[in-house]
């Protein structure tokens, strides 16, 4: 998936940390070969290169991954969108990755939630239309959860997983204390502590406009994709910071809240009962508005 995997973990006695470390790998390689837009073989690449109307089979893991990006997509009204594939590499953050293709970006099949269809029950899905379905708002967060998998089939009950922003504390610390997570400052090209979060149980994502992002004339274009516009999100929204007990869950609300924007998403959030922090670009500085745990903040 194109970044690195970490655990921290206490280990009662009879652990193999060996046999355990393979575990981890091998549940995180599990999640990349099923779900990666880069890999050529993936089973998400074969979802994509299928013929419209063909039911493809599929794993029990992607098919439940594919199924919650559908319900989030829904409940978002298209913030998020795992339909997104084709604009995503069109606007040069996909496998390719290069400089926005103007041609691609005319051409792009829009994303088209209703024409992928699943049917969970018999490992399969199909589309309906020549959609490229993306699930890098999503896949990171439950390949997290996989690796908590893992740790509680081990017998750990004091960890803290991590893939890219996505995290996910298993219990406290063995003292007892929540485990320490940096909230990062959403500033392109260096790394810096915006504040601190205490994590037990819970998860945590982050998406951003700072890390992965195209420069067009004046305006800095992230790579979330906002499939209901065709364009990359420009909303002034520096990051946003989502808490859930599952981390698929928070990789994928953090990447609708960051594409609906302040207004929208607050909203959203709130709907949803969700505990959210935005960091806002508003003249030269940062703002927060937060929910939840992160307290009702005004952004003035």
């Amino acid at each position: 998936m194109g970044t690195r995997w970490s655990v921290l973990c206490d280990l009662e006695p009879g652990v193999n940390p060996a046999a355990l470390r393979r575990e981890l790998a091998d549940s995180v390689e599990q999640v990349d070969r099923q779900m990666s837009p880069w890999k050529p073989d993936s089973d998400l690449v074969r979802l994509n290169r299928a013929p419209t109307d063909e039911w493809v089979a599929l794993p029990a893991e992607i098919t439940a991954v594919l199924a919650r990006a559908l319900d989030v997509a829904r409940l978002s009204h298209g913030a998020f969108d795992p339909t997104v594939g084709a604009l995503v590499d069109a606007w040069g953050f996909g496998a390719a990755r290069g400089a926005p293709d103007a041609a691609a970006i005319r051409t792009a099949p829009r994303p088209a939630c209703d024409k992928l269809e699943l049917d969970p029950a018999a490992g399969r899905a199909r589309k309906h239309a020549p959609l490229q379905v993306d699930l890098c708002g999503i896949a990171k967060g439950y390949a997290v959860d996989r690796m908590v998998q893992v740790l509680q089939q081990h017998g750990v009950a004091h960890a803290l997983a991590a893939l890219d922003g996505e995290l996910r504390a298993l219990g406290g610390q063995a003292d007892g204390t929540p485990w320490a997570v940096a909230l990062e400052r959403p500033d392109a090209g260096r790394r810096a502590a915006h504040g601190v979060l205490e994590l037990a149980d819970l998860a945590v994502a982050t998406s951003g406009d700072y890390r992965h992002f195209v420069q067009v004339g004046e305006a800095r274009l992230a790579h979330s994709m906002d499939g209901r516009s065709g364009r990359p999100v420009n909303n002034g929204v520096a990051s946003v910071t989502v808490l859930a007990p599952a981390c698929m869950d928070a990789d994928a609300w953090a990447t609708a809240l960051l594409v609906a924007g302040p207004g929208e998403g607050l909203a959203l959030a709130q709907r949803h009962g969700l505990e959210a922090l935005w960091l806002l670009r508003r003249d030269g500085r940062l703002v927060e508005l937060g929910l939840g745990r992160f307290g009702a903040v005004n952004a003035g």
